[in-house]
Parts: structure tokens; C-alpha cells; sequence
């Protein structure tokens, strides 16, 4: 067993890590006061072919696997979570439905303007009343000639108001529904018939826009269909397992920095005439931290090698986003503690960090539902 990081990741995991240091920790409070990443970032970013990363070669693309992706993930994760969202969509939910399932000619328009970051993505699966149970989408597909139309209404959907292209999961057979009635199909910005809905305000992730996509009588040409008709549920689930192994990462950088900003608290603030760091009581929230960091990353390493090698990993991403966003706000709970009152005031990093990854537990699939699929794959097994 050889845990080696192959030298050319390790130099690109390098390359990030510095990025985040000397350009966009810098203006990370920028970022959340205004809510927007410096468009010179944004530029920079494409120059370096972040948006592009497990885009295939031939496409423009670098052709990173899941674990080089992953490593990526884990540094940005290191700031602002903007920064991550800026480039997740085109490699990972949004971008991999056309890589893995697109035909050549969807490959060709589409890939490489993803690449550049010409054109950014979104995932369009979540609706008012469908979200965990996704089997329950009520947007409709309708076959029309050489067209489909769809009627329905998607939220929550992460960078609804600017995406260019859209991966929208709709329902193509009422009685087959996840059986072979669920459908892709790709959906470009400007489409008659479809328009961006309310945009949501959260707790979190400013820098980044979630909202509602309106669909009525939305004609999309028949050549849109990304995959097979009825194939929706299985693209969707394939590009979720892949989300989740990302969510993971995103989880585990974000904690390592916690823990960091944790250590070097300790060893500075003074109580009683001696370091927090000296107190038994603070020694033991650091050692759980750094063992369950320690934990989440083997189980992430792991499960994107396994994927890099064309296995099933719909139960270790499951796996890996469970515990993994778990562990993330176990960690940035402890802390906050440790820092007291100031690592709950806004100015801090921590304060911002433990609202952001909250939603962590939520996205690419509840914990619960998590857990829904590890036992569904364990008594497959049986």
C-alpha cells in the first residue's frame, strides 16, 4: 500500500496552497462583506485553468482525477468558501454529466468553453418538493417532435443567477419515475420559456447565489438529451457520488484550517498567567480535532482512488460526506470555543467558517440520507 501523493499533484496541491495565501486570503473578508469575488481573481483563476481541472485534455481541460480534484478542493477550502463554489459546478455536478455521459457533439460545444470559464454551470435536481427524495421531481419533459418541453420549477440551485448552462433533471415517464421515466437534459441560458426565479439569501456562502429556475413550456432540442432518455436518475446519482467525494474535500480543508487557526490561538492567548494551550481542557478539543481530520482524510484519499479507478464508490462517498461534513462542524464548534468571544465576532475567520459549513451537512444529500444509502448498500451486499 503506497499513500504517496504523485509528484505532480502534490506540485498542483503546492501551486493552490500558495494561490490562497498571497491572493485570496487577502481579500476573504472583502469577499463576504461585499458578496463578490474581485473580478480580477475570477480572471486570474480561469488563466490558471482552475475551471477546467477534470475537463478531459482533448477538451481544454487538465483531466484531473477525483484524488487530484479532491487535493485542489482541500486548499481552496482553506478561505473563503466562495472560491470553491467559483470553480465546483464546471468539475464536478455540472460538468461531469456531459464528460461522462455527453456524446461528441455535446462534448465539443459544451467542454471546452467550460474549460476556460467561458461558461460556467449549475445542477438543476432540487425542487419544492424534492429534495432529499429526489425520486419526486415533478418538472416535466414532454417529447414534441424534435423537441422536449418542460414545465416545472427547480430552488435552491447554486449559481442559478449566473450560470450560462444547466444540467436540469425532469420527469419524462410519471410512472417509472427513478425506474427509467427520469431524464437530463442540457439547458442554456436565453431558452425561451425559462427564466431565473427568486434568488435566495442564506446564512452562509456569500460570494456565491442560489435560486429558484422557472420552466414554462421550455422547448429544448431533442439533441439536448444528455445521455439516454430515462437514464436521468442514474447521471444524477453518478454526478451526486462524485459531489459528495468533493463535499468531503471541501469539508476537510476547511478543518484543517480551523484546527490551525485553533493551535495558534492556543499557544497566544493568555489566561490565569499561562497559555490556553497549557490547559488540559483545551489540549483534548485539539487532539479530537487533528484525530478526526486525520480520520476524514484517509477515508477521502481512499475513496477518490478507488473512483480514479473506475469503481463504485456510491457507498464510500456517502461515506466520506457523512463523516466527513459531520466532523467539519464538530471542529468548527470546538473552535469557536477555544477562541471564546472573539471567535464569535464577524471579523474572524472562525465566526464566518462556522456558518459556512452548516450547509455542508445539507447539500449533495442530508447526513440522513447518507446514512439511507450506506445501510442500502450494506444489505445489498448481504
Amino acid at each position: 500500500m503506497d499513500f504517496t501523493i504523485p509528484k505532480e499533484l502534490e506540485l498542483l496541491k503546492n501551486m493552490t496552497r500558495d494561490l490562497v495565501k498571497k491572493e485570496l486570503e487577502p481579500v476573504a473578508n472583502d469577499v463576504e462583506e461585499q458578496s463578490k469575488i474581485p473580478e480580477h481573481l475570477v480572471e486570474k483563476m480561469k488563466q490558471l485553468g482552475y475551471f477546467g481541472l477534470t475537463v478531459p485534455p482533448e477538451y481544454g481541460g487538465s483531466g484531473l482525477g477525483l484524488l487530484g480534484y479532491s487535493l485542489v478542493i482541500e486548499e481552496l477550502a482553506k478561505t473563503h468558501i466562495a472560491f470553491f463554489l467559483l470553480i465546483s459546478t464546471n468539475n464536478s455536478i455540472g460538468g461531469k454529466p456531459i464528460v461522462s455521459f455527453g456524446n461528441e457533439e455535446q462534448k465539443k460545444k459544451y467542454l471546452p468553453r467550460l474549460a476556460t470559464g467561458e461558461w460556467r454551470t449549475a445542477f438543476a435536481l432540487t425542487e419544492p418538493e424534492a429534495g432529499s427524495d429526489a425520486a419526486s421531481i415533478k418538472t416535466t419533459a414532454v417529447r414534441d417532435g424534435d423537441h422536449f418541453v418542460l414545465n416545472g420549477t427547480k430552488h435552491f440551485i447554486t449559481g442559478g443567477p449566473y450560470a450560462d448552462v444547466f444540467i436540469v433533471v425532469a420527469l419524462t415517464d410519471k410512472k417509472l419515475r427513478a425506474r427509467g421515466g427520469i431524464s437530463c437534459f442540457i439547458v442554456e441560458k436565453g431558452t425561451p420559456g425559462f427564466s431565473v426565479g427568486r434568488v435566495h439569501r442564506a446564512m452562509g456562502l456569500a460570494g456565491s447565489q442560489q435560486s429558484d429556475l422557472i420552466f414554462k413550456n421550455c422547448r429544448v432540442p431533442a439533441s439536448n438529451l444528455l445521455g439516454k432518455e430515462g437514464q436521468g436518475f442514474g447521471v444524477a446519482m453518478d454526478a451526486l457520488d462524485h459531489g459528495r467525494i468533493v463535499a468531503g474535500a471541501d469539508a476537510l480543508g476547511a478543518a484543517e484550517k480551523l484546527l490551525e487557526l485553533s493551535v495558534e490561538f492556543a499557544k497566544q492567548r493568555v489566561t490565569f498567567g499561562k497559555p490556553i494551550a497549557e490547559r488540559q481542557a483545551i489540549q483534548w478539543m485539539l487532539a479530537d480535532m487533528a484525530t478526526e481530520i486525520y480520520a476524514t482524510k484517509m477515508m477521502l484519499y481512499h475513496a477518490a482512488w478507488k473512483a480514479d479507478q473506475g469503481e463504485d464508490v456510491a457507498r464510500e462517498a456517502a461515506m466520506v460526506k457523512l463523516y466527513g461534513t459531520e466532523m467539519a462542524n464538530r471542529v468548527a464548534d470546538k473552535a469557536l470555543q477555544i477562541h471564546g468571544g472573539i471567535g464569535y465576532m464577524k471579523e474572524y475567520p472562525v465566526e464566518r467558517m462556522y456558518r459556512d459549513l452548516r450547509v455542508t451537512r445539507i447539500w449533495e444529500g442530508t447526513s440522513e440520507i447518507q446514512r439511507l444509502v450506506i445501510a442500502k448498500e450494506l444489505l445489498k451486499e448481504s
